[in-house]
């Protein structure tokens, strides 16, 4: 099983719970229509890893996203998501009306920095990606259009959160694709003081 860091403790989570479309100007990126409900999705644990890899058939693009350790249904821990997507494939599996595991939950999908506990409330939290070091995407409370309590509310409409399983939150505008050697740095922010930095060279 795979594990990621809270607070420098090992644990092991049983998933990972996504939410699809949650930031207008990245919908309109991808010329999505709006949703009218939260678009959730799930990757299992085998999806989750420390670093970013290239695929060698299909092109990877990244997603990063505010991400959170959950337990009861509170949020224990913050820490940098990026949701790793074969687009190519996904677009595919939507022409078709298809499910999109073979483009969102394969192997290694699901890259995580250390998780940190943070003081204050969700809305005070906000990321930024650095991609050789030029900013790329930037994230925060304000502009997600479900927020992390609604969407753990429907979330739980009809599935359970296990304790330790973890919630990316949505991504902002300006995915891409990766490419190898390219140096990824995410940052967390608790009220605009830096409450965490991880730092990755893509495989």
């Amino acid at each position: 099983m795979q594990s990621v860091l809270l607070n420098g403790k090992t644990i092991t989570p049983s998933k990972v719970v996504c939410i699809g479309r949650n930031y207008v100007e990245h919908i309109t990126e991808l010329n999505n229509e709006v949703p009218t409900e939260p678009v959730i999705f799930v990757k299992p644990n085998s999806a989750i890893a420390a670093d970013i890899k290239t695929h060698a058939v299909d092109a990877i693009h990244y997603e990063a996203e505010i991400s959170f350790i959950v337990e009861n249904n509170q949020f224990i821990g913050v820490g940098i998501g990026l949701d790793l997507t074969k687009r190519e494939v996904q677009s595919v599996l939507k022409s078709k009306s298809l499910p999109w595991e073979r483009s969102k939950a394969f192997d290694a999908s699901a890259v995580f920095s250390e998780f940190v506990s943070f003081e204050h409330q969700v809305d005070s939290l906000s990321l930024i990606l650095s991609i050789n070091d030029q900013v790329i995407q930037q994230a925060n409370y304000e502009l997600m259009i479900y927020k992390p309590s609604q969407i753990v509310q429907a979330i739980n409409e009809f599935m359970s959160f296990e304790t330790n399983d973890i919630l990316m939150t949505g991504t902002p505008k300006g995915v891409g694709k990766v490419n190898q050697g390219d140096k990824f740095t995410g940052q967390i922010f608790d009220q605009g003081k830096l409450l965490l930095t991880q730092t990755w060279t893509v495989l």
